[in-house]
């Protein structure tokens, strides 16, 4: 941590002198929009030529009812959303282009929140977060440089909530379907003596989950102190959350349903099945499913943050970060179930480090038993910018230090024989050290012209050590190259076209599964955008060009991760079409589509034994259509009416064109309303907010997994491969209302 201080203490130094440097007498121009600076970094705008959108506090708040982020963020342009307990709280996706979460890189205030081994995205530590979120930009593509990971599919960087003028409060409630429940509060002070504010916000969301003991009991809270002077802005946040679900990652697998004697067709006749958790005797005979088959980890964050206004042309921004990630997955291993269903070993003693035991005679080598594994982690840095802008030049030059150290270690807690309590059957250590440097500029040409460059450099060192990814000791180093150029029309016409390189490193879990590659990435964006009073369009072409690229196989590790592999050359190529338009004063409509085709090239599969080159084939989890659509009417001023659509084309859920892994497309309905009432004292407003999800209470999958295994028992001399798959079934119709009291 020392050389994390000398860094930060350097910066203030740096910070001091640029400001004190100057003249007396400085800026007095409101500074705001010194809370851009923090995101300005990896913001992009429409002179730039970036694939981007923004959702406003507003667009958050209007369905912020309980449901998370990815849940929000559905009706976006080329978003695909999904959720294990079925009904948005807990465990929530997102995938963008066909992109999982590892390539959705994703930063909160210009700090890096993806996990640095896995490289996901885990909202349920977060619970309502976007209730503290000022405002959000999706990027398609690579997009623009981040102080964290290169971007393989999309970004999405958070500002939380600015500072307020005067003090405010607001306390919220809501209820649902699924014994679901959000209870918030928040607070501001206002800025005391034209200098300082305090806010923050407390949360707590339960739900019973639509899926089968998919419960979620989630607790989160938000503080910030605020410094506003001349020309500086200082903001201390401390944020976090605490999050305890019942296991849902397992979805319904036909095939176990069968080996248990149940249903096969459990997605249709009972969806909400869950087979987590689950005991049986020595005969495999359902006996019950254990109590405490959870999910429990907590994350706390701090961010400290120095925006300094140096004059009209220089701003700087400094920034120190610190996360620490404790918790733990609770599990009822089956021996009968972990042998004839998952084929897997972890019931076996000796998986766990022990010899056979002797229990009246007979020799033991398997037995259930309840374990915990554990994640401690800690992540810390630094990040920096300095901004220059004048009529013709944009630039920002800037760059992070981040360093992560995490242990994995696993005990036993209870066994059906002897074996000492809180034995520990492993104990995994693993670091990263990740460093980058950029700088991007936007220079003006002439009234018509602009270009734009951005150049990254990354260098990553990541180190493990346990039984699955073996000894591993990786450097990295990615040169990331961006550029464009921008025309502009008119005031109502606006064109762009650019290149983008990105390089990623594996993530922990590629590793536990092979000896993988970094991927690389081309990609091409052209655009046009075109924007009156009434009407703003945005059209997209894009091409991805990936070597090495880890596609998910459609396969899940033991604890629900995807795993992914690399394929050798594949691409993504597509055209997306958004646009708002206000039909009426009172009646705005927000279409969105996305066509695609996402190929892997000459994909090469081992099929009964024999290794096949099956040509180009689909890229895993990606729908060559993607809608969604925003009907929103206000009869009067203070109420709002809004229709949601989604339409998502059907997938498959492997790289070999299985009808086994095909997953059917969907077409799903939501409606809200809200109402705001205006008091005339006491209270500021009273909102009163309503949502039915999927009205039309339409039966669908919104995910699931696909797996082959060798079989060379049934006919021996050959080997066959089968095929098998699991899905996540979603909520029918549900409701949730809301009332909000603004102080």
């Amino acid at each position: 941590m020392k050389i994390l201080f000398k860094i930060f203490f350097a910066g203030v130094m740096l910070q001091s002198f640029l400001s004190f440097s100057q003249e007396k007498e400085r800026d007095t121009t409101k500074v705001k929009v010194l809370d851009e600076v923090l995101v300005s970094a990896v913001r992009a705008n429409e002179k730039q030529p970036v694939t981007f959108t923004n959702m406003s506090k507003k667009e958050l708040a209007e369905r912020n009812l309980g449901q998370d982020i990815p849940v929000l963020m559905n009706y976006m342009p080329s978003v695909v959303t999904t959720t294990d307990a079925g009904n948005g709280v807990g465990y929530t996706g997102i995938r963008v282009r066909g992109s999982d979460a590892t390539r959705v890189n994703v930063t909160i205030n210009g700090i890096a929140y993806n996990d640095s081994e896995s490289h996901g995205t885990y909202w349920v530590n977060m619970p309502d977060f976007v209730s503290s979120v000022e405002n959000l930009q999706l990027q398609r593509g690579v997009g623009t440089s981040t102080n964290g990971a290169g971007a393989f599919g999309a970004s999405l960087n958070m500002l939380t909530d600015s500072y307020a003028t005067k003090g405010n409060g607001e306390i919220s409630n809501s209820y649902g379907s699924f014994n679901t429940h959000k209870h918030t509060v928040k607070f501001s002070t206002g800025l005391m003596n034209d200098k300082f504010e305090l806010a923050g916000r407390f949360s707590k969301i339960n739900s019973d989950g639509y899926i089968d003991r998919a419960s979620s009991d989630l607790k989160s809270y938000f503080l910030q102190g605020t410094y506003v002077g001349k020309t500086t802005l200082i903001k201390a946040l401390v944020f976090g959350g605490k999050e305890k679900t019942y296991q849902a990652w397992n979805g319904i697998d036909p095939s176990a349903m069968k080996i248990l004697n149940l249903n096969e067709n459990m997605v249709n006749d009972n969806p909400t099945y869950n087979i987590s958790g689950i005991q049986t005797d020595s005969n495999g005979n359902i006996e019950g499913y254990y109590d405490n088959e959870i999910d429990n980890y907590q994350q706390d964050h701090a961010q400290l943050h120095w925006n300094e206004k140096i004059n009209d042309s220089w701003s700087t921004n400094l920034a120190l970060h610190y996360t620490k990630g404790k918790g733990y997955f609770e599990q009822y291993v089956d021996d009968w179930y972990y042998s004839n269903v998952l084929g897997g070993s972890d019931s076996q003693l000796s998986f766990l480090g022990l010899d056979p035991i002797v229990v009246n005679g007979q020799t033991i080598t398997s037995m259930d038993y309840i374990r915990d594994r554990w994640l401690d982690n800690d992540f810390y840095g630094t990040t920096f910018s300095v901004n220059h802008k004048s009529d013709k030049l944009d630039m920002i030059l800037g760059g992070a230090w981040n360093n992560y150290e995490g242990k994995h270690f696993g005990n036993v807690i209870w066994s059906q024989y002897s074996v000492p309590y809180n034995y520990q059957y492993y104990n995994d250590s693993a670091s990263k050290n990740d460093v980058n440097a950029f700088a991007k500029a936007g220079y003006k040409v002439s009234s018509h012209w602009s270009l734009f460059g951005d150049l990254q450099w990354r260098r990553v060192n990541y180190k493990a050590n346990s039984d699955e990814t073996g000894l591993v000791d990786d450097t990295f180093n990615f040169f990331n190259p961006k550029a464009g150029v921008t025309y502009t029309l008119n005031s109502r016409n606006n064109f762009y076209f650019s290149y983008a390189r990105a390089n990623r490193e594996p993530n922990r879990t590629d590793y536990e599964n092979g000896s993988p590659k970094p991927e690389q990435l081309d990609d091409f964006e052209l655009g046009w955008r075109y924007a009156t009073l009434r009407t703003k369009l945005n059209v997209n072409a894009y091409y991805m060009a990936y070597k090495d690229q880890l596609v998910l196989t459609g396969e899940l590790d033991e604890v629900g991760s995807p795993i992914r592999a690399n394929s050798g050359d594949s691409y993504r190529l597509g055209l997306e079409v958004d646009a708002a338009i206000a039909v009426l004063e009172q009646l705005v409509i927000r279409p969105n589509v996305t066509v695609s085709v996402n190929k892997n090239k000459d994909f090469m599969f081992q099929r009964d034994g024999v290794l096949q080159n099956l040509g180009d084939t689909n890229i895993a989890y990606s729908p060559n259509f993607i809608a969604g659509n925003i009907i929103s009417y206000s009869p009067v001023k203070t109420v709002q009416l809004s229709l949601f659509t989604k339409i998502v084309g059907e997938q498959f859920m492997g790289n070999i064109d299985s009808e086994t892994s095909k997953l059917d497309g969907y077409f799903v309905n939501d409606f809200s309303v809200n109402w705001e009432i205006k008091p005339k004292s006491v209270l500021k407003s009273i909102v009163v907010s309503g949502l039915v999800n999927n009205i039309f209470d339409y039966k669908y999958v919104s995910n699931g997994y696909f797996y082959t295994y060798d079989d060379d028992f049934s006919n021996p001399g050959t080997v066959t491969t089968i095929e098998g798959a699991g899905y996540y079934p979603q909520a029918g119709i549900n409701a949730m209302v809301g009332l909000t009291l603004k102080f």
